[in-house]
């Protein structure tokens, strides 16, 4: 896209965009913060990257590290030039939530996958295989069923029989 767009190509630069500039725009914002100057700078940045397309030596880099490199001393720059960051009062960070779980959810959370799994292992293995396939692969019963050389049947039937047995072991289905 780089050696099209130096060629004068819009819709390869238009496509070379669209596939990078989220993450330009993420470099430039973590650095500046404020978000009307990155997205000044991720404009500077893109017309940067139009002029010296030719420059660009994939000997050297992959297109997108070139890109970010251009956008990190893009907006380096712009944060000199300005003289510093904003700062923000350091009691205003107590006001910042952190959304990610605590350590008690973690260690609940960690129990809870230990019981699934060894509910799994408790199974006959192709229903435990049959489950893990269809739960966490997000594999059809059709194409698990194929790939098994058994009929839709069969294969929902080994899913629901294990899930029982899952349920019971884990004590959360009828005894």
């Amino acid at each position: 896209m780089l050696a099209q767009s130096a060629a004068g190509d819009a819709a390869a630069f238009r496509d070379f965009y669209d596939r990078t500039s989220a993450k330009l725009f993420g470099i430039i914002l973590r650095i500046l913060v404020e978000r009307g100057e990155a997205e000044d700078v991720l404009q500077e940045v893109f017309v940067t990257i139009w002029r010296k397309a030719a420059e660009f030596d994939a000997s050297r880099a992959s297109p997108i590290t070139w890109a970010a490199t251009i956008a990190r001393n893009r907006a380096i720059d712009r944060l000199r030039a300005r003289g510093s960051r904003p700062s923000v009062p350091i009691d205003d960070a107590m006001q910042v939530r952190d959304e990610r779980p605590d350590a008690p959810a973690l260690i609940d959370s960690a129990g809870d996958v230990a019981r699934v799994q060894a509910a799994l292992d408790a199974l006959e293995p192709r229903h435990a295989a049959a489950i893990r396939s269809c739960y966490f692969e997000g594999m059809t019963y059709e194409v698990l069923a194929a790939r098994e050389g058994v009929p839709v049947g069969t294969l929902k039937s080994w899913v629901r029989r294990g899930m029982i047995r899952m349920k019971q072991g884990l004590g959360v289905g009828p005894s």
